[in-house]
């Protein structure tokens, strides 16, 4: 037992102290040499060591160090899961791969009668860690191509990507200077405020018209944000500042992002859809997300959640719609109490959502955007905050099975057709309260789908 202990203390320190100390190939002799000093102070003799032992050794100690990681990554570090247009909510036809399936039902589809393809409104654009300071990040969002930067005083930009000079994309290759972009090209500076030019490089005179679009742009929540609106209008409202972010109380366990081929008004609009819940999320997560077999699991024999809410506007916040729901699981037709789930989701515009949930484990947040990549293509992400006392692993797990819940949604949406006249029945009626609701996010000039198509742009 004694001598097992010492070789994994011994196995440890190699893990830790070999690969530091070595910057060339792996030499045998080297490794041999460590490990008879090692050896010494864990109480090995160094000339009973043969070069076999060293490299048994030496598996022995990646394996272990690989498994360690592996279990701190599952406990501690946040998740993050990325799902694009072929990797979640399509059924295989077993000849092609999921991203060819995924191509072909998106270029076949009836989109029916659809509202305009880009709302007015607060988007996500980037998540605050994703540009650090003098760093830039190209987007392409809301049939814009942008370019994402943070000036020398941290502060956030958003302007267009292209240089009126000769067109170069700022966000390829551009360097921040100060708090502006700097062109790639000929070196052209451009102020992240107000997008007006400040250097050219080889001439003294800067034309009045040099500038490029500066977009209103929000940070908050560590989210990036960008305000969009079709006739150039101000923003009238922000989305809400969180306290239990700003403050600490809730930190940051993982996102998870789906591309979605839908019409953006349908995946806010589930929220009003109570009707569904019951039905298409009424199996557990183990029974997984393709609808040809959740159904008609065997896991519904065992355990089923249930679902009760309500939906309204929020007469205070007419850009506010607020969502109340409570989640119960039913095991062997016995309901489980302390699995109950409660949750408050404050909608803000067209595509920010807060969702406020309270379990046995804890309160926290999740917080929910929608932002069109293309007309049809959008970008669906959640991020979860909870309490930094809460081990991650719980957070994890709450945020994986919403993953679960949500790819079944995204196989609906991703092969359904807009009905702007939709069936509905009486029990229906907070559709059509969510649909009027919407309907204040368009306006006169707000981007219609076919005339999209007839402008030849390639989506």
């Amino acid at each position: 037992m004694a001598s097992s202990l010492k070789l994994v203390v011994l196995a440890l320190l190699l893990i830790f102290v070999f690969p530091v100390s070595s910057n060339t190939f792996l030499n045998v002799e080297k490794l041999r040499s460590w490990y008879i000093v090692l050896s010494g102070e864990a109480g090995f003799s160094p000339n009973s060591i043969s070069v076999l032992d060293t490299l048994a050794l030496f598996l022995v100690s990646a394996v272990t160090f690989y498994i360690l990681f592996k279990v701190w990554n599952f406990l501690f570090v946040p998740i993050k899961l990325f799902r694009s247009l072929g990797d979640a909510g399509y059924i295989p036809d077993g000849r092609r791969p999921m991203k060819d399936v995924a191509f072909e039902v998106k270029r076949r589809r009836k989109t029916g009668n659809l509202p305009p393809v880009y709302p007015n409104g607060w988007f996500h654009v980037l998540n605050s860690w994703e540009v650090g300071t003098s760093e830039v990040k190209f987007v392409s969002c809301l049939g814009e191509h942008l370019a994402v930067f943070r000036g020398e005083d941290g502060v956030a930009h958003i302007v267009d990507a292209y240089c009126p000079h000769l067109g170069a994309n700022l966000a390829i290759g551009g360097q921040v200077v100060g708090n502006c972009i700097q062109c790639p090209f000929h070196g052209w500076e451009f102020e992240g405020d107000d997008g007006k030019c400040t250097k050219i490089p080889y001439s003294k005179n800067i034309p009045a018209v040099a500038k490029i679009k500066s977009w209103p742009c929000l940070e908050r929540n560590e989210s990036i944000m960008l305000w969009y609106h079709a006739e150039g209008a101000e923003s009238s409202w922000i989305p809400e500042d969180l306290n239990g972010i700003q403050s600490g109380k809730w930190v940051y366990r993982g996102r998870t992002t789906h591309q979605v081929n839908a019409h953006i008004q349908e995946i806010p609009e589930n929220g009003a859809d109570l009707n569904h819940l019951d039905h298409l999320h009424g199996s557990p997560f183990l029974a997984g997300t393709d609808l040809r077999y959740t159904f008609t699991s065997k896991w519904l024999e065992v355990m089923r959640h249930s679902w009760d809410g309500s939906w309204s506007v929020d007469e205070d916040n007419k850009h506010v719609g607020k969502l109340t729901l409570k989640h119960e699981i039913v095991v062997f037709g016995f309901r489980i109490p302390l699995l109950d789930f409660y949750l408050c989701a404050k909608q803000t515009g067209p595509g920010i959502v807060h969702m406020h949930f309270s379990t046995i484990f804890g309160d926290g947040i999740m917080i929910h955007t929608v932002t069109p990549e293309e007309p049809l293509i959008q970008r669906v992400e959640h991020k979860i905050y909870w309490s930094r006392f809460m081990p991650a692993i719980v957070a994890k797990f709450y945020l994986y099975a919403e993953s679960i819940q949500i790819e079944r949604d995204i196989m609906i949406w991703n092969y359904k057709r807009y009905e702007a006249k939709p069936l509905l029945v009486k029990e229906d009626n907070l559709i059509g309260k969510h649909r009027r609701w919407y309907s204040q996010f368009y306006s006169e000039n707000s981007p219609q789908y076919p005339a999209i198509k007839n402008n030849h742009l390639d989506w």
